[in-house]
């Protein structure tokens, strides 16, 4: 019975991880295919990344999905963290639970909802479309996924470093920078790479918000591969697997060795 359950596990995941990453080695492999069609291998070839950085209509969409994420992503981290103190430091103040389901909203409402809106806000205020629009749109939806991490970090920490700082002399804003603040710094850092990561991969919000010189990389995929699939595109998605799956392994690397040294540090303390 054990033998059989565990094959059947086995191939279940097995069917499961080819389901969810067959498809993305295959458009890696097809990113070097000499063959203008995508579906017909003419052997291993380069051509299509030099011919990629030659796009210039794939490349503006790139520098522009790169300054609304960077700036999205730290505007959000911004008041995310801050929205997250807010909830978690005072829990009782008039309109509280309106405050938070106001933070938490996007976190449930549809992207379709949630661009529509938008974009009849803007039309309202007779805001016209760009990379502002945009911009602000991607503040609005990732906000809250960065308060979510922060919040749940700030639900652990032990606020008794903050009173004995305090004790010591140390006036409430020197406490949060050199007490609270590196300590809830990795939960930043996380809402920071997981806003940027929804701004790079939104698609939905930013075609009701976007105008005129704001196509960002998503919107110029879509509207190609409408057209049929290039394997510029596949070189496109192939170096933003690349860069995703760098930082992942980097962001790994940098807790493994942040746990091994707090490992270390408790081992010393406790010899002590």
């Amino acid at each position: 019975m054990n033998s059989t359950w565990s094959r059947f596990n086995i191939t279940s995941v097995t069917l499961g991880f080819a389901f969810l990453y067959l498809p993305i080695v295959l458009l890696v492999i097809f990113s070097f295919n000499a063959s203008k069609l995508v579906t017909v291998w003419g052997g291993f070839s380069t051509k299509w990344y030099v011919s990629l950085f030659h796009n210039q209509g794939l490349m503006d969409a790139a520098w522009v999905t790169i300054r609304v994420g960077l700036i999205s992503a730290s505007v959000a981290t911004v008041l995310g963290t801050l929205g997250a103190l807010a909830l978690t430091r005072y829990t009782r103040f008039r309109g509280r639970m309106l405050f938070s389901g106001m933070i938490f909203a996007p976190l449930v409402m549809p992207d379709v909802i949630t661009g529509l809106s938008l974009l009849l806000l803007f039309v309202a205020v007779d805001f016209d479309r760009g990379f502002f629009t945009v911009t602000l749109a991607h503040i609005t939806f990732s906000m809250c996924f960065v308060a979510v991490v922060v919040q749940s970090r700030l639900l652990t920490f032990d606020r008794s470093l903050e009173e004995a700082a305090m004790d010591l002399g140390a006036p409430p804003v020197k406490t949060f920078f050199q007490i609270t603040l590196p300590v809830i710094a990795p939960a930043i850092v996380s809402g920071w790479m997981l806003a940027f990561t929804l701004s790079l991969d939104d698609l939905v919000v930013a075609s009701f918000t976007s105008g005129p010189g704001a196509t960002t990389l998503p919107m110029k995929i879509y509207s190609q591969v409408r057209l049929g699939v290039t394997p510029e595109i596949n070189a496109a998605c192939t170096i933003l697997i690349g860069l995703v799956a760098t930082g992942v392994i980097i962001a790994s690397v940098v807790n493994k060795r942040r746990e091994v040294q707090r490992i270390r540090d408790e081992q010393a303390a406790q010899r002590g």
